[in-house]
């Protein structure tokens, strides 16, 4: 288990996905001097070493930048935890490796029972279901976006599954999201965040604050 078990401090437990991979944002979003930023530029220092050539750096630190920069705005939505999926398509396995992107994030809500918060927040999604969970009642739908013709990115469809868990504060809300293009295997995404949201617990699993 990861050392942040034994966090004190910790708002919530649970267990990454097999196949995914966290991503430190405590290190790519470190203010610059920083220890963090330091750990950071050393290990990045490798890659730039190993680019043949000036133009090949510039890109990689371009793209590294821009990298940083959608990091950035997703903890500006309340993100606290992201995680990058890289798995084998099991019905094709011929295809290309399927991607994916676990987040979750924090939202402040209206207090009310938390089946009702559950509810609110999933309003507008499609495929809800409304569950009990170890760490209480839950919503678990879907969203299905496709960008902007002018904003240049890719005209793929983009799934998100979401697990929209209150806090028994009352007060917030933890939502839970898997992203991906692979549309085709939305019952896969979802089977994995159902079993993401088993793991959740409010409380320290461990006693180890106590």
């Amino acid at each position: 288990m990861h050392e942040s078990v034994d966090d004190a401090q910790a708002e919530m437990w649970f267990a990454d996905p097999a196949g995914f991979i966290p991503v430190p944002l405590s290190f790519l979003l470190a203010r610059p001097g920083s220890p963090e930023a330091e750990a950071m530029r050393e290990a990045v220092a490798p890659l730039l070493d190993a680019a043949p050539k000036e133009s090949v750096r510039q890109r990689f630190v371009a793209q590294f930048a821009l990298g940083q920069q959608m990091l950035g705005t997703l903890c500006g939505f309340g993100t606290v935890h992201c995680s990058l999926g890289l798995h084998r398509d099991d019905i094709d396995p011929a295809g290309t490796p399927l991607l994916s992107l676990f987040t979750i994030s924090w939202r402040h809500t209206n207090v009310a029972p938390r089946g009702v918060t559950a509810a609110r927040a999933a309003t507008g999604h499609t495929r809800v279901a409304f569950d009990e969970f170890a760490c209480g009642p839950a919503a678990l739908s879907e969203t299905t976006w496709r960008s902007a013709a002018e904003s240049g990115l890719p005209q793929l469809p983009l799934l998100q599954v979401h697990a929209h868990l209150p806090h028994p504060d009352c007060k917030r809300l933890a939502v839970l999201t898997v992203s991906t293009t692979a549309v085709a295997r939305r019952e896969e995404y979802r089977a994995v965040l159902r079993r993401v949201v088993e793991t959740v617990r409010f409380e320290d699993p461990l006693g180890a604050a106590s």
